[in-house]
């Protein structure tokens, strides 16, 4: 078990928030709200030298990314797009002095109005935007280009949002390749580059049509394809091109990066739900959190709360209740609000749109709630340095 320290990343409605277990996973404490109140939609951070960063903003602020370089103590935030605020304070002097706002050119004008992911890669940090294009950092998230190979992609007129709106909100790496990424588009699917984003291949197709007869969603695989709103996505490691995905409807498996999907929703008690969580040695253990539907309330079926397991690649399903609300359960655990450590047991945590951070120090077996009464948890990382 590694001896270092242990801080859960919160990304909320209401800033960023620390939440520190120790060495031990144990003695919780939160720190926050942190990044001046912003809607933060993602956090992570660098095992190696403690730096956080945190993407979000909205249409009053803009988008913007803050650095972290001393735990959480102070942060330095870098605008990239324009909000409403900016037209506020060009036309009232007396605003303007009041929030200390400097009429100066942003990066990237009105180009997009939210960060929503972030990913650090031998060394290059990406962001993934609202809506979707994909930015690249190489001085540590000080400055930005933007991936211009995706955004150039023959089928980026035909990509569709979700009710989230147009978000690429997961960036997937081969710790082994850093040319090598997979991304996840609300609602356009997987897109994936060997050549570090000069050109990217679209990864939707069915491993066998025939077997999604039946599904009628709007969203649900057809014409050969899975359903393009996938949710969220995560590479098995210690397996070459090993990915799982929750969609909008199912749970997928891939055997090979992408280029074909599996449907593996079988034993799970319904197809909707959004985050997806691989253990970090096993690569046929992973952890999902299925909703009763997504018209029908986006809640754990029957009001009890359950993280299904899978400890077969998919294969079948067992639901991990103990220490989870069993009766008037109806939280929602989003799409990036679900994360892990590298220890041994592993720990597993997730949060939930009623501000509540779960913890599972066995892998699963059991849950408790570490945390409570945070604003609308949207993203959960693990920093352990």
């Amino acid at each position: 078990m590694s001896d270092g320290k242990l801080t859960i990343l919160i990304g909320t409605t209401k800033g960023a928030f620390l939440l520190s277990g120790g060495s031990d996973r144990n003695g919780w404490t939160v720190a926050g709200p942190f990044c001046d109140g912003w809607p933060i939609n993602h956090v992570v951070g660098d095992p190696a030298s403690g730096t956080i960063w945190a993407g979000g903003g909205g249409d009053w602020h803009g988008a913007g990314v803050w650095r972290s370089g001393d735990g959480g103590a102070s942060w330095e935030l870098t605008r990239l797009t324009r909000g409403t605020m900016d037209d506020w304070a060009a036309n009232d002097p007396d605003f303007a002095e009041m929030i200390g706002w400097k009429d100066e050119p942003l990066p990237f004008g009105d180009g997009f109005a939210q960060i929503w992911s972030l990913g650090l890669v031998d060394g290059t940090l990406y962001a993934g935007t609202k809506p979707a294009s994909l930015l690249a950092s190489r001085d540590g998230g000080r400055s930005w280009n933007r991936v211009q190979g995706l955004s150039d992609h023959p089928s980026s007129d035909s990509w569709t949002p979700g009710a989230a709106g147009l978000v690429l909100h997961t960036i997937v790496a081969d710790p082994e390749n850093p040319r090598k990424l997979w991304i996840g588009i609300s609602a356009a699917g997987v897109f994936a580059t060997e050549d570090g984003g000069e050109t990217w291949e679209r990864r939707n197709r069915l491993s066998n049509a025939g077997d999604c007869a039946g599904h009628d969603h709007p969203a649900a695989p057809r014409d050969g394809e899975i359903g393009h709103c996938v949710h969220n996505m995560m590479r098995a490691p210690g397996a070459d091109d090993l990915l799982y995905q929750q969609n909008h409807h199912g749970v997928w498996r891939s055997a090979d990066g992408g280029r074909s999907w599996e449907d593996i929703t079988a034993g799970l008690p319904s197809t909707f739900g959004f985050p997806i969580r691989v253990h970090p040695r096993d690569p046929d253990r992973l952890w999902t959190i299925p909703l009763n539907g997504d018209s029908a309330g986006r809640y754990p079926p029957d009001a009890a709360a359950a993280v299904w397991r899978s400890t077969d690649g998919g294969a079948s399903w067992q639901p991990m209740r103990e220490g989870l609300p069993q009766t008037g359960c109806f939280f929602t655990v989003l799409r990036q609000a679900m994360a892990g450590d590298a220890r041994d047991p592993a720990g597993v945590y997730f949060g939930t749109n009623s501000g509540s951070v779960f913890a599972s120090l066995d892998e699963g077996e059991t849950w408790a709630e570490i945390a409570r009464h945070l604003p609308t948890i949207l993203a959960v990382e693990v920093l352990d340095h």
